[in-house]
């Protein structure tokens, strides 16, 4: 475990947000069908603003430690901000992932973008430029 962080080891440990939320605005899956990592993001937008957000993540403890993290990040923003939350800045926030591990955050970022994105399908209301899904493509984990 030593190519872990502690903060890392703390989301993984004792994470944040975890659950659902019954009546979300927008829910988010994205998956790695290789590493068998599942990730569900769920939000609650009131006005412009992620009121909550929720996660459910079948995977490694770096998959749970970042959207764990990105939950926590995400609360509180603008959908805009909430969008360019990268998977870098899930990574730093974590003080840091092994390179093995960096597509669980991309996942976490993505999940994040889906549920968005589902919350904008919703709504009717036109997705900003340039916000694409990076992990429906990764169909291949990296090895070191």
């Amino acid at each position: 475990m030593g190519m872990y962080t502690e903060k890392v080891m703390d989301h993984f440990r004792h994470p944040r947000n975890v659950g659902e939320i019954k009546d979300a605005d927008g829910i988010g899956k994205v998956g790695n069908p290789v590493c068998g990592d599942l990730m569900w993001i769920y939000i609650k937008v009131k006005g412009d603003r992620l009121e909550d957000v929720k996660f459910k993540t079948f995977g490694c403890g770096a998959a749970i430690a970042t959207s764990s993290m990105i939950t926590e990040m995400a609360k509180g923003k603008t959908i805009d901000e909430a969008l360019k939350i990268s998977r870098q800045d899930v990574a730093d926030a974590l003080g840091g992932l092994p390179a093995i591990k960096m597509h669980c955050s991309n996942l976490a970022s993505d999940g994040l973008k889906s549920a968005i994105l589902d919350y904008m399908k919703r709504n009717g209301i036109k997705p900003p430029e340039g916000i694409k899904i990076e992990s429906e493509h990764e169909d291949v984990c990296e090895t070191g």
